[in-house]
């Protein structure tokens, strides 16, 4: 699937990814990996491999990383601290029974990505000479406008909200191919990159963008709960008898259920989303970044622990996609 891919330039949610590498490169007690003075590096290894991967596939990616969130997701962000703390909480107790698989299970969902690691990891894009940029608001929302503005060809994420947000074609699994073993199971599936349109999911469900994010509205998002009892048949049903949002809202009081916050304020975040409007002078001069082969050498050997040999063949990756951009950058004077 990563070879559908091959010329294509990919914008990509960059705390999604993060959060990816941060969960699943550990150790088989659940810690994540870390570099000389202790420091978490389970991110910069997935960062490091696979963005060689999709360079080497032929593959542009552009990390876009979040800016201010919206203050909807303030619920959602306690919720989410909450549950790291339950896990933490658990993770201790596996460790005194001495039960690795829960201890990794629990360490799993104690995830959290700190300022450090966003830092660490744009330090390593700009050596890697990678594209990334700052959104001002919501990473998934900035890749998802990038897409459908065209100067990409799809958003990837693991969330579906970058439907919502209106990107035409999302990419999913992007940094997660490969076998993976289930959770408290022996057994491992192939997990494949997954190529999605919004136009072909709408078309089949017979809905149109603003529809699906009132579906999206009603079994819940990053922006606001969904109402328990109405799952996605029912929310697809309502959705499409509706023809406002407060059509919407009206169909699931006469349900008995209501809403806990302003829905109309994420109906807005989802339609018109606040994103910076990238021209292709702009995205000419991102991709124009010049990679330093030595500096990454040095960035994750020297500085991170990581094995000089193995990273051997990835740098060369890096170096062999540097000089055929001089070449390339030489051929245009000509």
């Amino acid at each position: 699937m990563l070879d559908e891919l091959n010329g294509r330039k990919i914008a990509i949610d960059a705390y999604n990814m993060l959060y990816q590498f941060l969960s699943i490169i550990r150790q088989p007690d659940g810690m994540p990996l870390t570099g000389p003075s202790g420091e978490v590096t389970s991110h910069l290894s997935g960062l490091f491999y696979r963005t060689t991967d999709m360079i080497a596939k032929g593959i542009t990616p552009i990390y876009v990383f979040d800016g201010v969130p919206s203050h909807l997701k303030q619920q959602t962000t306690m919720a989410r601290m909450k549950r790291r703390d339950e896990a933490r909480k658990a993770y201790e107790a596996a460790k005194e029974r001495e039960d690795i698989e829960t201890m990794r299970m629990k360490a799993q969902q104690s995830v959290r990505i700190t300022n450090e690691i966003i830092d660490s990891s744009r330090e390593l894009l700009s050596l890697m000479g990678v594209a990334h940029i700052k959104a001002p608001s919501e990473g998934e929302a900035q890749a998802s406008a990038m897409a459908a503005q065209g100067i990409v060809y799809a958003a990837a994420s693991q969330d579906y909200d970058t439907m919502l947000f209106g990107a035409p074609t999302v990419v999913r699994n992007l940094s997660f191919s490969g076998r993976r073993k289930l959770p408290r199971k022996n057994v491992y599936v192939n997990v494949e990159p997954e190529i999605m349109s919004l136009g072909d999911t709408l078309s089949s469900l017979g809905l149109t963008r603003q529809q699906l994010v009132w579906i999206g509205i009603m079994i819940g998002n990053d922006f606001n709960r969904g109402i328990d009892g109405i799952g996605p048949k029912t929310a697809l049903k309502i959705a499409k008898d509706s023809t406002s949002i407060d059509d919407m809202i009206s169909k699931v009081a006469s349900r008995g259920k209501s809403f806990e916050s302003d829905v109309h304020e994420v109906e807005e975040l989802f339609m018109h989303p606040e994103v910076k409007n990238i021209t292709e002078g702009e995205m000419e001069k991102m991709l124009d970044n010049k990679c330093d082969i030595g500096g990454v050498a040095k960035f994750m050997c020297d500085k991170h622990g990581f094995s000089n040999d193995r990273l051997e063949k990835y740098i060369n990756v890096l170096d062999k996609k540097e000089q055929q951009n001089r070449q390339s950058n030489i051929n245009k004077w000509f």
